[in-house]
């Protein structure tokens, strides 16, 4: 896909000419010729519906944002990667090496690495490109950074050595290898496919070699409503475990079935068995194949309301899958540090605040960072306000949906 900035940014068009400039002004800084540059986009993504489920097969609902890293890139031909992300140290990737490095791990590097290994057993071209980005797309905002770096890196590679033959499923399969082999982070695949794909949609992982997309046209603003994030400013250092025994409780459930993911087992079977898994897998893993079981039926309704434009319906389901995160998924702090609680504050203050009027939930992977919320615009001032005063400026995020995926970007 090749866009311009009108059509990718609408009224943000200007202001983002600017900042492609200056992404060109940084790459003469690292690399020197700046002439015939190309230049790729990948959005952030934001959660809509299913908390947790895509890592067990099972269904979501998420969208595209516009907030994305982008990048400044000149083909090469010594087969090396340099990348060098604003405020960053250079990333340098040999192709002609692709093994997996273990002290890479947890590391950019990793994904360019994994991204491309991925690609060659695919039969695909990898080669060289020296590249500089920038991103809006902060780390830590469950907005997926690294799924939108991910997809950035395929959508490269797509254009540059593959004459953009991969399709957006497929990068996103890619991105996902990249990070659960290379970067070592056992994700599921909604990041990447949202930040692939693009706009509002809905997948079904039943068949995760052929994932069931359909997107959504959906206008949230014909309904009155934001869309917010707010950054509670939770620390992610030593959550790996955390987000990590999820899938994995929820997997011991489906072994324990005769499954290997909770998507493969019957759920009238799960609850018949629930006095022998309690001494089996225990209560958590069984509490939380209770969410993804409860989940995924709200993510049927919430696609169901969209479509027919039940605002109201939708609202109720995004609340009812928030509820069950807190109480059967429980993500929303973290018990190795029980005094840092942001996610539960939020949502306290943002129950408060609205007074009934929008929706609320957990965005992401849970533990520490962000929640969501649906804020009439009429409130959003004071919602802002009162949401930046506990948790910082510039916390608060008005988000709105990118219809586009990964792709090249034409600036002139």
């Amino acid at each position: 896909m090749v866009i311009d900035l009108k059509t990718l940014y609408g009224a943000e068009a200007t202001e983002q000419q600017k900042r492609y400039e200056e992404l060109s002004a940084y790459f003469a800084e690292e690399f020197g010729d700046a002439n015939a540059l190309s230049y790729f986009s990948a959005p952030g993504r934001t959660e809509v519906g299913g908390n947790h489920t895509d890592h067990n097969n099972g269904k979501v609902l998420a969208a595209a944002v516009n907030l994305d890293v982008i990048a400044a890139v000149k083909k090469t031909e010594n087969g090396v990667i340099r990348l060098k992300s604003v405020g960053f140290p250079m990333d340098t990737v040999d192709t002609a090496d692709l093994n997996v490095q273990e002290a890479e791990k947890e590391r950019s590097a990793s994904l360019i690495r994994g991204v491309c290994a991925r690609l060659k057993a695919l039969g695909y071209e990898v080669g060289g490109f020296d590249a500089v980005t920038t991103s809006r797309v902060l780390k830590g905002s469950g907005l997926s950074s690294s799924a939108a770096f991910e997809v950035l890196v395929v959508t490269i590679l797509s254009h540059l050595y593959n004459d953009d033959a991969i399709d957006p499923v497929e990068a996103a399969q890619i991105s996902k290898f990249a990070e659960n082999v290379y970067f070592g982070k056992p994700s599921g695949l909604l990041d990447q496919m949202a930040a692939s794909v693009g706009g509002f949609t809905t997948m079904d992982f039943k068949d995760l070699s052929a994932p069931k997309i359909e997107k959504i046209d959906f206008d949230l603003d014909r309904y009155g409503y934001a869309l917010c994030v707010v950054d509670t400013g939770g620390n992610h250092a030593d959550l790996t475990g955390e987000y990590a025994a999820i899938p994995a409780e929820m997997k011991r459930v489906a072994k324990a079935l005769g499954g290997e993911v909770l998507r493969e087992v019957s759920e009238e079977e799960f609850y018949k068995k629930i006095p022998e898994l309690r001494k089996e897998v225990g209560d958590r893993a069984i509490l939380r194949a209770i969410h993804f079981f409860d989940d995924n039926r709200v993510v049927d309704k919430e696609v169901a309301a969209l479509k027919s434009g039940d605002f109201e319906t939708f609202k109720q389901c995004v609340i009812a899958s928030g509820y069950s995160s807190a109480i059967n998924l429980q993500n929303v702090f973290a018990v190795v540090n029980p005094q840092e609680q942001g996610l539960s504050l939020a949502l306290a203050l943002i129950a408060k605040i609205l007074g009934g009027k929008g929706a609320y939930r957990v965005h992401g992977g849970g533990f520490a960072g962000t929640v969501q919320a649906y804020v009439p615009l009429d409130m959003l001032d004071a919602f802002k306000t009162e949401m930046q005063s506990v948790f910082g400026e510039k916390s608060c995020y008005v988000l709105s949906v990118r219809s586009a995926g990964g792709t090249k970007v034409t600036i002139e």
